[in-house]
C-alpha cells in the first residue's frame, strides 16, 4: 500500500479547520441563547415579584406613655410607592388602597418616596397617586417625604398629598388618639438643617401627651433616637429589593449598610420597624424581598391592664412585645 493510500485510510484524521470553527460557533451560540432565555425568565420572575400583592406583616407593641383606659388601635405602615411606569401605576395604587382599607386601620402612616426617579415629567404622579384620597382611617392619614420626593419637587408632592387628604409631618408633631406622632423630613435638604429640625421635633413631642412615635423615611436616624422615643417607623431600604442566597441584600440605600435594613430592630430600649415598601428603585425587579406593609397593634404597658386580667393570666398575656 502506498503512503498516499495509508494516509487516506487513517481513522484518526481530524475534520477540516472550517468545520471545527463552525461547531464551536454553534456551541457558543447555543450557550448565549440559553443565557439570554434564562435572563428573560429571571427578569419576568423579578418583575412579577415586584408587582405582587403586598404581604401584610403583623406585630404588636406595648407603648410607654399610653393614656389610661384607652383601647388598643391598629396602625398601618407603608412606604416607597415609587409610582412610575410600568410597575406602579394608578391601577396598582388603587388596589393597594383597597387592600389597606380592607384591614380597617385606625391610623395610616406613609414613610416617604411616593414617586420614583422615572416619574418626574408630565402629570403622571398626580394621576397615579390620586387613589390615595380614598384611604380611610378614623384617626387620619399622615406621611413624611422621602429623597425621591425631593428630587421630583417637595412642594409638588406635598400638594398631591394634600389633595389626597394626607397630612405631612414635617417637624410638626400631632396628637392622634392615644398617640403623639412626629415626622422628620428626609435629610436630602441638608444635614445641618435636618439635625436642627430633629432636635426641635423631639422637644415639641415631649410637650404632647400620648405614646410617642417617630416617622422617618431613612432608618439611619434610628441610631440617633432618644431613649424616651420608644418607636420609630421607616422605609427607604426596600429590605434590599434584590436579596441573593448566601450573600444577602445587594444594596440597602443606607449609610449604615445592613444594620437597619429590614423588619424589627431593637436598640437601647427603642424599637424600629422598617418596611420593604411597595415599589422599586432603579430596576423594576424584586428577589427575596417582596413588597410589604405592616399592621401594628398598639396598646399600653402590661402593668396598665385591669387587675382581673393580670391575676387570671389569660391566653397570650405574656406574648406581647413591650417597648
Amino acid at each position: 500500500m502506498s503512503e498516499a493510500d495509508q494516509a487516506g485510510a487513517s481513522p484518526t484524521a481530524s475534520p477540516p479547520a472550517g468545520r471545527r470553527v463552525g461547531v464551536a460557533l454553534r456551541r457558543w451560540g447555543l450557550a448565549v441563547l440559553a443565557l439570554g432565555l434564562g435572563a428573560i425568565v429571571l427578569a419576568g420572575i423579578g418583575y412579577r415579584n415586584a408587582i405582587a400583592t403586598p404581604i401584610v406583616r403583623h406585630a404588636a407593641f406595648r407603648l410607654a406613655g399610653w393614656p389610661p383606659r384607652r383601647p388598643p388601635l391598629k396602625l398601618l405602615l407603608f412606604a416607597d410607592l415609587h409610582v412610575e411606569r410600568p410597575e406602579t401605576d394608578e391601577r396598582r395604587v388603587a388596589a393597594i388602597v383597597d387592600q389597606i382599607n380592607a384591614l380597617h386601620p385606625d391610623i395610616v402612616i406613609g414613610a416617604g418616596d411616593f414617586v420614583g426617579s422615572r416619574a418626574e415629567k408630565g402629570d403622571y404622579p398626580e394621576r397615579a397617586l390620586a387613589p390615595l384620597a380614598r384611604l380611610s382611617a378614623p384617626l387620619g392619614v399622615y406621611a413624611v417625604l422621602g429623597n425621591h420626593d425631593h428630587v421630583a419637587g417637595s412642594a409638588r408632592i406635598a400638594a398631591i398629598l394634600a389633595r389626597a387628604h394626607i397630612r405631612l409631618l414635617d417637624g410638626r408633631p400631632i396628637e392622634a388618639g392615644p398617640l403623639a406622632i412626629g415626622g422628620l423630613d428626609d435629610y436630602a435638604r441638608g444635614w445641618d438643617q435636618y439635625v436642627a429640625g430633629e432636635t426641635e421635633l423631639y422637644q415639641r413631642m415631649r410637650r404632647l401627651s400620648g405614646a410617642r412615635i417617630v416617622v422617618v423615611h431613612r432608618p439611619d436616624q434610628f441610631a440617633r433616637i432618644p431613649s424616651d422615643m420608644p418607636l420609630m417607623l421607616a422605609g427607604h431600604t426596600h429590605c434590599g429589593q434584590i436579596v441573593l442566597p448566601l450573600i444577602g441584600p445587594v444594596l440597602t440605600g443606607s449609610d449604615l449598610g445592613r444594620r437597619y435594613a429590614c423588619g424589627i430592630i431593637r436598640e437601647g430600649g427603642s424599637t424600629l420597624v422598617v418596611t420593604a415598601g411597595l415599589g422599586t428603585s432603579h430596576v423594576p425587579l424584586r428577589f427575596g424581598a417582596p413588597p410589604d406593609m405592616w399592621l401594628l397593634e398598639l396598646k399600653g404597658p402590661a402593668d396598665a391592664a385591669p387587675a382581673a386580667k393580670k391575676a387570671g393570666g389569660g391566653a397570650g398575656s405574656g406574648n406581647r412585645t413591650r417597648i
